[in-house]
């Protein structure tokens, strides 16, 4: 992978700390993605203001194109309980409340533009156990990706 320590987190390792799936559906290149695919499940960037520009678009896609705009809405959408083969591979609602809990909000009310970098920064933590990133950094991949 990306780091030497196997016993970093892939998000991290992957510099994918929303731990982006690959999508072997679409031939689809993010920006920054990283150009050896050594980890064929999830997506692997050059650095993680790139992981976090990547789900910072998607996470504005739910909110225009889908209309999923509270962190119940984006968990369940995210992390949904089954994968593709409907196989359990979730705790969907765990999700939920622990996010709710980091950012101080109801899992129902809709988020404001300005409560997508403390959302990103509660999801890394979820989704690694650790959340190593500046906020300059995600506030850099946030704006990137939401924006761009």
């Amino acid at each position: 992978m990306m780091s030497a320590r196997s016993d970093t987190p892939r998000g991290i390792r992957n510099n994918n700390p929303l731990n982006i799936r690959e999508n072997h559906r679409v031939d689809y290149d993010w920006e920054g993605e990283h150009p050896l695919d050594l980890d064929s499940e999830f997506e692997e960037f050059v650095s993680p203001q790139k992981g976090i520009r990547a789900a910072a678009r998607i996470l504005r896609n739910y909110r225009v194109n889908r209309g999923l705009d509270t962190v119940s809405g984006i968990i369940s959408r995210w992390a949904p309980p089954k994968n593709e083969k409907g196989e359990f591979e979730n705790h969907t609602e765990s999700y939920i409340k622990s996010v709710a809990q980091k950012i101080n909000i109801d899992p129902h009310q809709v988020l404001s533009e300005r409560d997508y970098p403390s959302l990103i920064k509660a999801m890394i933590y979820h989704e690694n156990g650790q959340q190593p990133y500046s906020s300059d950094t995600i506030n850099q991949g946030f704006q990137e990706g939401f924006y761009s």
